[in-house]
């Protein structure tokens, strides 16, 4: 038996886990970009939010239908990567269907299943389509989406489709083969799906068919392996990121905002109040909320690449069914492209950071920022557990406490807060000088 397609199959396997480790290493490299920021409590919890979340995709059923689908693929891209470990030793070892001798009748169970598996997944992905370029589902057809983001999703469900075909004409082929005795052929039993191909391929010579079923295999496999690499560059890579996304959830409270610790001491200090702050604190504090990607957390900077871009946030931020330009999507996509910005410039010598450009500014304005009611419905809308709010408030806090750059009215807000502990303008002493009023207006019985 000639050694050619193992070698051949080494060298690819080989050069997509090259490139595949080195786009990796990219996008950790940017994701650390972020601050430091520690979230290791309540394991137990963080492990059933996962688990929940991520894997069970128990938000996605708040729309039946397209979490339906959405299951489909999810099973069959799990289940039928089983039937890829098969293919992969196969191109190793020179062999094929190594494992139909050992498993007998339960491969040709299993093979059913997988083919059941990528039938759903096929069918999924058609009505996906139908639903993003013929039906023009609203979330996918807004600003953000033009261009590069919808391209990236019709080209995944094709390959997808492709995908699919492919599994199915192999095992329909293969089992002609197996049927005729050609060697090396392996006869598993009766599969429906493959079967219903069968009769397309039957008049053909056995040397076609050993051709299609080749070109299918191999087609199928280099498929995979780009597609693993081509996932690290898309959308996509929610498939991946969306486990360590919902793992490092931010438990508390939604309605809970998160204070600046710094800032918080000093305070309590002022008063008075006990504090954690260290003995030795930093002369002066770097600086006050988020400007450019380095001020988020790296948090912040994975839940940017675990963005699926399905527009489940904006479709619910009551700021955009408004009319206003904030789309949290569109910040969660903005983070993202700064970090493969500075990553690439970095990479290539450049200047990264420090290259005269911000996320403030160059990609989020603060129309965008000043139009969010902080109402957490983007952070409940998403399906693995993004928080685009926690970036628009430090993003909001630099302009505010940096910049001086805040709406003329929201600073007499903060003014009146400061001198008298409430958005209004009057002394505390009189806060409940209404009160007096109602009781002397009320009438007796």
């Amino acid at each position: 038996m000639s050694f050619l397609p193992q070698l051949i199959f080494l060298i690819i396997l080989s050069a997509a886990s090259f490139f595949l480790i080195k786009r990796v290493k990219f996008l950790r490299r940017n994701i650390f970009l972020g601050k430091a920021e520690t979230r290791n409590d309540h394991p137990e919890k963080r492990w059933q939010t996962m688990a929940l979340v991520a894997f069970g995709q128990q938000k996605m059923f708040k729309r039946f239908l397209p979490a339906f689908l959405h299951l489909m693929v999810y099973v069959g891209f799990v289940v039928i990567n089983l039937e890829v470990l098969e293919f992969v030793l196969d191109g190793i070892l020179g062999t094929h269907r190594l494992f139909a001798p050992i498993l007998g009748s339960i491969y040709t169970v299993a093979m059913n299943v997988f083919e059941f598996l990528a039938f759903a997944v096929l069918l999924a992905c058609v009505i996906f389509l139908i639903r993003r370029n013929v039906v023009k589902v609203p979330r996918f057809t807004m600003p953000e989406m033009k261009g590069w983001p919808a391209m990236d999703a019709n080209i995944i469900l094709v390959i997808e489709i492709v995908l699919m075909i492919a599994i199915l004409k192999m095992n329909a082929a293969d089992q002609i083969l197996a049927a005729r005795g050609v060697d090396h052929y392996i006869p598993v039993g009766t599969l429906f799906f493959s079967g219903l191909l069968s009769p397309l391929l039957e008049n053909f010579s056995s040397e076609f068919l050993i051709f299609v079923e080749r070109a299918a295999w191999w087609f199928h496999i280099v498929g995979i392996l780009a597609f693993a690499i081509y996932v690290t560059y898309s959308k996509h890579l929610h498939i991946f990121l969306a486990f360590p996304n919902t793992w490092y959830s931010n438990l508390k409270p939604k309605g809970e905002m998160a204070n600046m610790p710094a800032v918080t001491n000093e305070v309590n200090m002022m008063l008075g109040i006990p504090t954690d702050a260290p003995a030795d604190p930093p002369a002066e504090i770097g600086r006050f909320g988020a400007k450019d990607i380095n001020d988020l957390s790296w948090i912040n900077v994975m839940n940017a690449y675990s963005c699926t871009e399905c527009g489940r946030c904006t479709s619910e931020c009551p700021a955009n069914l408004t009319g206003k330009k904030l789309s949290p999507r569109k910040i969660m996509m903005d983070v993202r492209d700064r970090a493969e910005e500075v990553g690439k410039s970095l990479d290539a010598g450049g200047k990264g950071l420090e290259d005269g450009k911000s996320l403030l500014g160059d990609y989020i304005t603060k129309e965008e920022l000043n139009a969010c009611t902080s109402c957490n419905a983007c952070v409940e809308a998403c399906p693995v557990n993004i928080d685009p709010l926690s970036i628009i408030l430090e993003m909001r806090r630099y302009v505010a406490m940096e910049e001086s750059g805040t709406p003329a009215q929201w600073n007499a807000m903060f003014q009146n807060m400061e001198t008298s502990f409430a958005p209004w303008k009057f002394s505390p002493q009189d806060r409940f000088n209404w009160a007096e009023k109602v009781k002397e207006e009320e009438i007796p019985d």
